[in-house]
C-alpha cells in the first residue's frame, strides 16, 4: 500500500502568481483584438490599403524622393494611433459599460496589473503592424536609413501617449461618445498630422499648432530619422514625452471603473 505524506492532497486556493495573471490577461487581450474584425479593420486594413494606394498612386505631393520613404513613417505612426489611442479607447470604453472593468477590478490580478496586461497586448499588436508595414514599404521600394534606437524611443513614447489619451477618454466618457469621438480623432489626426499631408501644405499658423500633436511629433520624429537620417529627433522626442506624462497622469486621476 503506498503511503503519502499528510496535506498532499489538500487544496490550496489562491491567486497565481503575478507574472502568471499579468500574461494570461495580456494573451487574452491580444487574441481577443486580433479576432475583432472591426479592430483588424482600423488597426491593419486601412493603414496597410493607405500604404499601398498613396505609395503606388501619386495622388499628394509629398516632395523630393519617393512618395514611400514620406509615406512609410506617417504610416507607421498612424499604426500606433490606430492600436494605442482609438482600439484601446472603443475597447476599453465598451468594457466599462458592460461592467466587464468592474469585476476584473475585484479579481486577485490588481488594477495596474489589468493596465499593464492591456499596454503588452498592444505592444504585440504593434510589432505585428510594424512588420507588416515595413513588407510592404520595401515591397513599394522604401530604403529606409537612421538610428533604430531613435525609432523604438518613437514608437515607445508614442504609444505610452496615445495609450495615456485612450484610457482617459475610455474612462470618462460614454462608451457611445468614446466610440464617435475616437474614430471623429482618428480622421482629424490623419488629415491634419502630417501622415499623408505634409505639414508644410498648411498656413503657418496652423502648422505651429498641428506641430505640437502627439501624431504630428511620432511622424515627423520617424520622417527625420528614416528619410533624412537624424540621429535623435529630441524634439519630437519631447513633445511625445509630455504628451506621455499627461495623458497617463490625466488617465489615472479621472478614469472611473464603472
Amino acid at each position: 500500500m503506498t503511503t503519502t505524506t499528510p496535506g498532499t492532497f489538500t487544496p490550496r486556493p489562491g491567486a497565481a502568481p503575478l507574472p502568471r495573471m499579468i500574461a494570461a490577461q495580456a494573451l487574452l487581450e491580444t487574441r481577443m483584438l486580433l479576432r475583432n474584425g472591426e479592430q483588424l479593420l482600423l488597426t491593419v486594413i486601412i493603414p496597410a490599403l493607405l500604404l499601398v494606394l498613396f505609395g503606388s498612386v501619386d495622388i499628394v505631393d509629398t516632395g523630393e524622393g519617393a512618395a514611400v520613404d514620406f509615406l512609410a513613417p506617417g504610416i507607421l505612426a498612424l499604426a500606433v494611433l490606430s492600436t494605442a489611442f482609438t482600439g484601446q479607447a472603443i475597447a476599453t470604453g465598451f468594457e466599462r459599460r458592460y461592467g466587464v472593468l468592474k469585476r476584473l477590478a475585484v479579481s486577485p490580478l490588481p488594477r495596474w496589473g489589468l493596465m499593464t496586461a492591456k499596454t503588452l497586448a498592444v505592444l504585440v499588436t504593434e510589432v505585428l503592424q510594424v512588420i507588416l508595414l515595413t513588407v510592404i514599404a520595401f515591397a513599394l521600394g522604401w530604403s529606409p536609413h537612421g538610428n533604430p534606437v531613435a525609432v523604438v524611443l518613437l514608437l515607445a513614447l508614442g504609444t505610452a501617449a496615445f495609450s495615456g489619451l485612450g484610457l482617459l477618454m475610455a474612462g470618462t466618457l460614454k462608451a457611445e461618445a468614446t466610440l464617435a469621438a475616437a474614430n471623429l480623432v482618428f480622421l482629424l489626426l490623419l488629415v491634419g498630422g502630417g501622415v499623408i499631408v505634409p505639414l508644410d501644405r498648411f498656413p503657418d499658423a496652423a502648422q505651429a499648432v498641428l506641430g505640437l500633436l502627439p501624431i504630428a511629433a511620432l511622424s515627423g520624429g520617424l520622417r527625420d530619422v528614416l528619410q533624412h537620417g537624424a540621429s535623435i529627433p529630441w524634439g519630437d522626442l519631447g513633445v511625445l514625452a509630455v504628451w506621455a506624462v499627461a495623458g497617463l497622469a490625466a488617465a489615472g486621476r479621472f478614469f472611473r471603473w464603472e
